[in-house]
Order: C-alpha cells, then sequence, then structure tokens
C-alpha cells in the first residue's frame, strides 16, 4: 500500500508540474529562435541609409521567399549602395527573371548600368520604363540620372 501510495504522489507531483509549464500551440515559438524580419523593417531600415543592417535580413527575407520580387530588389539596391556591384545585378536579374515589367528593378538595374558604364542599357531600361509607365517616378528618376551621367 505505501508503495502504491508514493508512486501516486509521485505521478500527481509530475502531472502539477506539467499543468504548470505555460502551453503553446502548435507551430508556435517560445521565443528562443528570432523570425525572420518583415519587409516593411528591412525597407525602414534601407530607407534609413542602414545598409548594413538591412542586408542580412533582405537575404532572409529572400530565402524564405524566392518568388518575392519587391525584397529582392530591395536587396539588389542594398547591394549597389553597399559597392558589391556583383552581388546587385544578380538580385535585379533576379528580380526581373520573377517580374519582367519591375518598375523599380528597372529604374535601379538602369542606374547600376550607369555606375558600371552601361549607359547604352541604361538607356534601354529607360526606355522600357517609359513604354510601360510614361513618365513615372521609375522613368523620370533614371531619365535625371542618365542625364546626370551626361548620357
Amino acid at each position: 500500500m505505501t508503495y502504491f501510495f508514493t508512486s501516486f504522489l509521485a505521478g500527481l507531483m509530475a502531472l502539477s508540474t506539467l499543468l504548470a509549464v505555460p502551453a503553446m500551440a502548435a507551430g508556435s515559438s517560445d521565443g528562443s529562435s528570432t523570425a525572420a524580419p518583415s519587409y516593411e523593417e528591412a525597407k525602414a531600415m534601407v530607407d534609413e541609409g542602414n545598409f548594413v543592417a538591412a542586408l542580412p535580413n533582405l537575404i532572409a527575407l529572400t530565402k524564405a521567399d524566392a518568388k518575392n520580387a519587391d525584397a529582392w530588389n530591395l536587396l539588389g539596391f542594398t547591394y549597389r549602395k553597399l559597392g558589391q556591384l556583383d552581388d546587385s545585378d544578380a538580385a535585379y536579374l533576379t528580380v526581373l527573371s520573377i517580374n519582367p515589367d519591375h518598375l523599380g528593378a528597372l529604374e535601379y538595374q538602369g542606374e547600376l548600368f550607369i555606375t558600371t558604364g552601361k549607359l547604352d542599357q541604361a538607356k534601354a531600361n529607360l526606355a522600357k520604363l517609359q513604354a510601360l509607365c510614361g513618365t513615372c517616378e521609375q522613368a523620370q528618376d533614371l531619365e535625371a540620372a542618365l542625364k546626370a551621367a551626361g548620357a
């Protein structure tokens, strides 16, 4: 009888310990791992000019969602601002493989072309932008960048 009573108390204590631990829904986190930042968080870092901090977040975003053209575009912009021009070019090519008419990528890739002396390719991007959106902001910005470069 003593063995039964001791076993019963041990089981009761184990059960009360389990009940004291907060329950978590399936798929929820205990906070020990960090989630990938949102696109808005990464964009805010870029908007503040904090490209070094934004870079790993944008890499994580594009790994988590390889079809996110906006994240790839922002990654290309960030690489370009950090002087990593080959990586920037690769990111813009990825954007345009996802969405060949991505206005932001066409503008930013055109600006990269200007930086690398590929003025004819920048002009081709401008022509495509003008065909897609007329005198939209992206076309105006690329046209101004070409004029500033003497093209």
